[in-house]
């Protein structure tokens, strides 16, 4: 992924992306560095906090947590489960399917920015776009999260 642009960010950009994070997850971002970083070729702008990819947004959408981001912060809200056979399809960046979710946050809406998480340690493996809203999503058959980003994924690999 090639850098087209890397700034710090202002104080009241940085608050925005504290209230959106805790607004979305029920987490508090915490950092003294917060730097924007644009790529030529990718749909997503990063934000560094601390040197760490932790935030990004995805089509000009608020900001919200990437895997590592969200793996530092443990979300609160904005999570759905999966079981021990749906980690490799998640983690290969496939979209999630009812039958592998054992558990999805009920104040989730069509729509929205998720977490994906196994169910054994709670890591995050994928971030993803819910396609019907969280009460709906335990069940037996259908496509019910888009991935975005993943583990393994360039965005995932980013280094600063």
């Amino acid at each position: 992924m090639q850098v087209k642009s890397r700034h710090h960010l202002r104080s009241d950009d940085i608050r925005d992306i504290r209230e959106a994070i805790a607004d979305h997850l029920g987490v508090d971002i915490d950092g003294e560095t917060f730097e924007s970083v644009e790529f030529v070729d990718a749909e997503y702008q990063l934000v560094l906090v601390d040197g760490d990819p932790a935030v990004f947004y995805v089509d000009d959408d608020e900001p919200f947590l990437t895997v590592r981001g969200a793996n530092n912060t443990e979300p609160q809200t904005g999570v759905v489960t999966v079981d021990a056979g749906a980690i490799s399809f998640v983690s290969d960046g496939a979209d999630v399917m009812r039958p592998g979710i054992v558990e999805a946050d009920a104040s989730i809406r069509d729509g929205d920015l998720v977490v994906i998480a196994e169910e054994t340690h709670g890591k995050v493996l994928a971030v993803g776009r819910a396609m019907v809203d969280g009460d709906e999503m335990v069940g037996d058959s259908g496509k019910v999260i888009e991935s975005i980003h993943h583990v393994g994924d360039e965005l995932y690999e980013f280094a600063a």
